[in-house]
Protein backbone atom coordinates (compact mmCIF):
# COMPACT_ATOMS: atom_id res chain seq x y z
CA UNK A 1 0.00 0.00 0.00
CA UNK A 2 1.44 3.30 -1.07
CA UNK A 3 -0.91 5.43 1.08
CA UNK A 4 -1.86 5.76 4.67
CA UNK A 5 -3.69 2.80 6.43
CA UNK A 6 -6.83 2.49 8.56
CA UNK A 7 -6.64 0.33 11.71
CA UNK A 8 -9.39 -0.41 13.16
CA UNK A 9 -8.77 -3.68 14.92
CA UNK A 10 -5.51 -3.36 16.18
CA UNK A 11 -4.25 -1.90 19.75
CA UNK A 12 -3.63 1.75 18.30
CA UNK A 13 -7.38 1.97 16.27
CA UNK A 14 -5.97 4.60 14.44
CA UNK A 15 -4.24 5.90 11.03
CA UNK A 16 -0.72 4.42 10.65
CA UNK A 17 1.73 5.36 7.72
CA UNK A 18 2.73 2.50 5.37
CA UNK A 19 5.95 0.50 6.53
CA UNK A 20 8.18 2.67 4.26
CA UNK A 21 7.39 5.95 5.01
CA UNK A 22 9.85 6.28 8.17
CA UNK A 23 12.46 4.56 6.50
CA UNK A 24 12.16 6.76 3.67
CA UNK A 25 11.85 10.05 5.42
CA UNK A 26 14.87 9.16 7.72
CA UNK A 27 17.09 8.57 4.37
CA UNK A 28 15.82 11.08 2.94
CA UNK A 29 17.05 13.52 6.14
CA UNK A 30 20.87 11.33 6.70
CA UNK A 31 21.23 12.26 2.67
CA UNK A 32 20.57 15.98 3.20
CA UNK A 33 23.75 16.12 5.75
CA UNK A 34 26.25 15.82 3.40
CA UNK A 35 24.38 18.05 0.82
CA UNK A 36 24.30 20.84 3.13
CA UNK A 37 28.25 20.47 3.85
CA UNK A 38 28.81 20.61 0.56
CA UNK A 39 26.32 23.48 -0.14
CA UNK A 40 27.82 24.93 2.54
CA UNK A 41 31.64 24.91 0.78
CA UNK A 42 31.22 25.06 -2.75
CA UNK A 43 28.05 28.22 -2.75
CA UNK A 44 29.41 32.01 -3.01
CA UNK A 45 27.97 33.90 -0.05
CA UNK A 46 26.44 36.19 -2.65
CA UNK A 47 24.37 35.79 -5.73
CA UNK A 48 22.98 37.80 -8.69
CA UNK A 49 19.37 36.09 -9.84
CA UNK A 50 17.36 36.26 -13.05
CA UNK A 51 13.19 36.81 -12.27
CA UNK A 52 14.62 37.43 -8.48
CA UNK A 53 11.17 39.78 -8.53
CA UNK A 54 9.14 37.18 -10.19
CA UNK A 55 10.40 34.60 -7.51
CA UNK A 56 9.65 36.49 -4.34
CA UNK A 57 5.91 37.59 -5.90
CA UNK A 58 5.06 34.16 -6.75
CA UNK A 59 6.35 32.58 -3.02
CA UNK A 60 3.94 35.61 -1.62
CA UNK A 61 1.09 35.08 -3.92
CA UNK A 62 1.57 31.37 -3.04
CA UNK A 63 1.26 32.14 0.83
CA UNK A 64 -1.71 34.80 0.16
CA UNK A 65 -3.59 31.62 -1.35
CA UNK A 66 -2.56 29.58 1.81
CA UNK A 67 -3.95 31.71 4.03
CA UNK A 68 -7.08 32.67 2.55
CA UNK A 69 -7.58 28.61 2.41
CA UNK A 70 -6.90 28.88 6.31
CA UNK A 71 -9.87 31.42 6.53
CA UNK A 72 -11.79 29.53 4.28
CA UNK A 73 -11.73 25.98 6.02
CA UNK A 74 -12.28 28.02 9.21
CA UNK A 75 -15.50 29.59 7.99
CA UNK A 76 -16.65 26.19 6.88
CA UNK A 77 -15.10 24.05 9.61
CA UNK A 78 -13.62 22.08 6.82
CA UNK A 79 -11.33 19.57 7.99
CA UNK A 80 -8.76 21.25 5.43
CA UNK A 81 -7.84 23.23 7.79
CA UNK A 82 -5.27 20.92 9.76
CA UNK A 83 -3.34 21.29 6.70
CA UNK A 84 -3.62 24.38 5.13
CA UNK A 85 -2.94 25.72 8.54
CA UNK A 86 0.37 23.98 9.15
CA UNK A 87 0.92 24.57 5.19
CA UNK A 88 0.37 28.55 5.59
CA UNK A 89 2.79 28.19 9.05
CA UNK A 90 5.74 26.57 6.85
CA UNK A 91 5.51 29.50 4.12
CA UNK A 92 5.47 31.80 7.36
CA UNK A 93 8.44 30.40 8.63
CA UNK A 94 10.56 30.04 5.30
CA UNK A 95 9.44 33.72 4.48
CA UNK A 96 11.06 35.41 7.67
CA UNK A 97 14.23 32.78 7.45
CA UNK A 98 14.87 34.26 3.80
CA UNK A 99 13.32 37.78 4.14
CA UNK A 100 16.55 38.35 7.33
CA UNK A 101 19.30 36.10 5.56
CA UNK A 102 18.65 37.78 2.47
CA UNK A 103 18.75 41.44 3.78
CA UNK A 104 21.32 43.51 1.92
CA UNK A 105 20.96 46.97 4.19
CA UNK A 106 21.18 47.40 7.79
CA UNK A 107 17.21 48.93 7.45
CA UNK A 108 16.37 46.19 5.44
CA UNK A 109 16.96 43.91 8.26
CA UNK A 110 15.43 45.82 10.98
CA UNK A 111 12.58 45.66 8.55
CA UNK A 112 13.01 42.11 8.15
CA UNK A 113 13.09 41.35 11.71
CA UNK A 114 10.31 43.85 12.45
CA UNK A 115 8.04 41.75 10.18
CA UNK A 116 8.91 38.27 11.14
CA UNK A 117 8.60 38.99 15.03
CA UNK A 118 5.56 41.21 14.82
CA UNK A 119 3.82 39.61 11.81
CA UNK A 120 5.27 36.16 10.53
CA UNK A 121 6.21 34.21 13.48
CA UNK A 122 3.19 34.90 15.51
CA UNK A 123 0.44 34.51 12.65
CA UNK A 124 2.82 31.03 11.99
CA UNK A 125 1.85 29.87 15.54
CA UNK A 126 -1.43 30.83 15.50
CA UNK A 127 -1.90 28.41 12.19
CA UNK A 128 -0.04 26.13 14.00
CA UNK A 129 -2.62 26.27 17.04
CA UNK A 130 -5.41 26.27 14.42
CA UNK A 131 -4.17 23.20 13.32
CA UNK A 132 -3.74 21.39 16.04
CA UNK A 133 -7.26 22.40 17.24
CA UNK A 134 -8.55 20.90 14.16
CA UNK A 135 -6.55 17.45 14.12
CA UNK A 136 -8.07 17.34 18.20
CA UNK A 137 -11.23 17.80 17.27
CA UNK A 138 -11.40 15.69 13.95
CA UNK A 139 -10.08 13.18 16.14
CA UNK A 140 -12.69 13.24 18.70
CA UNK A 141 -15.45 13.27 16.23
CA UNK A 142 -13.75 10.43 13.94
CA UNK A 143 -13.48 8.60 17.49
CA UNK A 144 -17.19 9.49 18.77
Amino acid sequence: MTGLSIDTHGESAGWRPARWVVPLFALAAIVLVPWIVFLVRILPSTHASAHWDIAWAGFDVALALLLLGVAVAAWHRSPWLEGAGTAAAALLLVDAWFDVLTSSSHLELGIAIGEAALVELPLAVLCLLLARDAERVLSRVGNG
